[in-house]
């Protein structure tokens, strides 16, 4: 690393320190809430996965991962917006603070679970991008809701958002090892090893397809 780069790091983690210092009681709350926002989401999907394992035999959902963005993080993004860091401004311009993770089994379980969440009357939905209709050019795919769900408060109800990202077992395994190796310190991923990881998405997605028609057939069989 360079003497400016050092340089700007030890500015924006001495900043960093400021801010944390001086907004440390709201922001704190801030963050609090956005956990308590997770923990509702992450209890509807409990309740959808125990209701729909009755009628279909089998549990849609194979695992529910939750994250709440580090601070760094989340400063960073503000930065790379041009925002002022401020908690009135993580609350209004980011989606992605809280993040819940549902990996399901097959891709139209996907569907059905992110339809059957989104009927739900206390939810409210302010952006889909399905990138397992149309991937990402790297080969990325999922489905990502942006929602506002309320939580309950001693005193009042606040609507919080999350990210909610529905992928198969295959989708996450890909971008989890895609993400380890794209990101390697002092790697450059060359265009070769690129198509390559684009091919090993599609090989990754045609596995779900086959499995599922593998499942529709025994299904239907019996």
């Amino acid at each position: 690393m360079d003497s400016k780069n050092t340089s700007d790091k030890l500015i924006f983690n001495e900043n960093l320190r400021k801010w944390i210092e001086a907004s440390a009681t709201p922001f704190k709350e801030l963050m609090a809430y956005y956990r308590s926002a997770i923990m509702e989401v992450e209890t509807k999907f409990r309740v959808l996965n125990e209701e729909l394992s009755l009628e279909y035999d089998r549990n849609p959902i194979e695992t529910i991962k939750t994250r709440l963005k580090s601070v760094e993080s989340i400063i960073e993004k503000l930065s790379r917006k041009g925002l002022a860091i401020s908690v009135d401004n993580i609350e209004k311009h980011l989606n992605d603070v809280a993040g819940v993770r549902v990996i399901c089994g097959f891709p139209s379980d996907i569907y059905s679970l992110a339809e059957a969440f989104l009927r739900q009357d206390d939810i409210k939905l302010l952006q889909t991008k399905d990138y397992m209709a149309n991937p990402k050019p790297n080969g990325y795919r999922s489905l990502h809701l942006i929602i506002e769900i309320p939580i309950f408060l001693h005193k009042e109800k606040r609507m919080m958002k999350v990210e909610v990202q529905f992928r198969t077992i295959s989708m996450d395994w890909w971008a989890s090892l895609e993400h380890k190796i794209r990101y390697k310190k002092a790697v450059t991923v060359n265009d070769e090893i690129s198509a390559e990881l684009r091919e090993c998405a599609e090989i990754a997605a045609n596995l779900d397809k086959r499995m599922e028609d593998i499942e529709n057939r025994i299904y239907d069989d019996n």
